[in-house]
């Protein structure tokens, strides 16, 4: 079968350097092999979020266990949590502190918004929240929401604030020690481009100290307490890390280190404007409101005319995979993912594919006017 380019929102294109590295046999979790690479992986991805003290963690799982381990070790007996929800993963956010039982409070942006920071600003002066939690790009509404802002608005609040970078942390910045971020949770498929399997977290030396100042969590595989030990040593055994992805995430640290942080979001950035001048060359428009559109992901409103299965199928056809909406946004979108190690040359493929598909749906439009409008943007 023909490959297809993956732009959903995430997993991303796996690059071929970092395919290599799963190649390689697998070694000891405990070996010398292991003792070398996980501590180079762990330094990379706390110079990756500007954290130049705390710790870092790379675990066996989904985001969604990084969503979850962040919670369980920073929410004490009797503390209450606020979750911003820009969309579908910030009430799975809210869903976690109620299945844990955690007293939280919901406030979420309009549809396509963001929490707006005066919002968090009045909803925090009261002192009752001891955790704040938010999502930096969801990936059902596109939304980036203003983390820097909130985090100026927290300093100093005495309240920790994760934020859930599944969809941005390695393609937008995000600077953990100036804008007083305690938590970074993320996944390895996104914007570092390597396969599924690790859920990652970067704590700050506050982080940390709460959760050695709580007693007990309700858990056991989750507890940081448990895997710092490894990750300071891994020749030390809790439980067994996925040796080859944790390679896979070196790699792909790696290449963001060589590429650059500035470049590579300058880069992310110029991917998402190429895109989205060329989509709306092509009559579509956007379900996020323009000022907090991510550079990550495009989420497509469909005109009237296409249908969404068919449209998909198409392009599957054409060599291009997009992702339907999520939940209640089911048949009204659908979502392309531009992040991680996207080249010029496969943005310009998955447009040529999608004039291709309109095409063959009987869409009027100028053939190869999408195309220009990327290509001017690239260009630059």
């Amino acid at each position: 079968m023909m490959e297809k380019l993956l732009l959903i929102p995430g997993p991303s294109p796996v690059h071929p350097r970092i395919i290599r590295s799963l190649s390689l046999p697998t070694v000891s979790h405990v070996g010398p092999e292991m003792a070398e690479e996980l501590p180079r992986t762990l330094a990379n991805l706390k110079q990756i979020v500007f954290c130049k003290r705390g710790e870092a963690f790379a675990v066996a799982g989904a985001g969604t266990l990084a969503m979850e381990m962040a919670l369980l070790n920073t929410v004490d007996k009797g503390e209450r949590v606020l979750v911003l929800s820009q969309g579908y993963f910030g009430n799975r956010m809210a869903e976690i502190c109620a299945t844990f039982g955690f007293d939280h409070d919901v406030i979420a942006g309009e549809p396509g918004a963001a929490v707006i920071p005066g919002r968090l600003e009045k909803e925090t002066a009261g002192g009752k929240y001891a955790v704040v939690v938010s999502t930096h790009v969801d990936t059902q509404t596109g939304v980036c929401a203003p983390v820097r802002e909130y985090g100026e608005i927290l300093k100093g609040r005495g309240m920790t604030f994760i934020v859930d970078g599944v969809c941005a942390t390695g393609g937008i910045e995000e600077r953990m020690d100036d804008w007083g971020i305690d938590i970074v949770l993320t996944a390895a498929q996104k914007c570092f481009g390597a396969p599924p399997g690790l859920a990652i977290l970067v704590l700050s030396e506050t982080a940390v100290e709460k959760r050695r100042s709580m007693k007990s969590i309700p858990a056991y595989y989750s507890d940081l307490l448990r895997w710092l030990p490894i990750m300071k040593d891994p020749t030390r055994y809790f439980s067994t890390p996925c040796v080859n992805e944790i390679r896979a995430l070196y790699e792909s640290t790696a290449v963001v280190l060589e590429e650059g942080l500035e470049k590579r979001f300058i880069r992310h950035t110029r991917a998402a404007r190429a895109i989205r001048a060329a989509l709306r060359e092509l009559g579509f428009g956007f379900f996020t409101r323009e000022e907090f559109l991510a550079d990550t992901l495009s989420v497509v409103n469909y005109f009237p005319g296409l249908d969404d299965k068919k449209f998909r199928s198409l392009l599957y056809e054409n060599g291009v995979v997009v992702a339907g909406g999520l939940a209640e946004m089911a048949g009204r979108v659908f979502r392309m993912g531009h992040m991680g190690n996207l080249s010029a040359a496969q943005i310009l493929f998955a447009l040529d594919a999608l004039e291709k598909t309109l095409r063959a749906m009987g869409i009027a439009f100028e053939l190869g006017a999408g195309l220009r409008a990327a290509q001017a943007i690239i260009g630059e």
